[in-house]
């Protein structure tokens, strides 16, 4: 018998400025996490990564990565996933500069 399904979203990196990027219900790419579409069926989410992998143009790198459903969105399970939505870690800048 298979592992029962657990939750994704769709991850990747913008291809021209490397940020962490997530797909979101409505086929945007997002630098939120909380905007990504989760994805609870198995067969969707192997489709919605097809799109993903897809788009050359736009994003390098696409994954489905864990997640679980929070009260403002979608949130990250593992550790790995919750360090990319804090975005680079060498200085601040994009996202960790609205905590500087």
């Amino acid at each position: 018998m298979s592992p029962r399904f657990t939750p994704k979203v769709v991850t990747a990196n913008a291809l021209l400025e490397g940020d962490v990027v997530y797909l979101t219900a409505d086929d945007r790419w997002s630098r939120e996490h909380r905007e990504a579409e989760l994805i609870e069926d198995e067969a969707h989410a192997q489709l919605r990564l097809l799109d993903a992998q897809a788009q050359r143009q736009v994003v390098v790198g696409a994954y489905l990565a864990e997640a679980r459903p929070g009260p403002d969105g979608p949130e990250p399970v593992h550790f790995r996933e919750a360090f990319r939505t804090r975005g680079p870690s060498n200085y601040a800048h994009g996202k960790q500069e609205r905590h500087v």
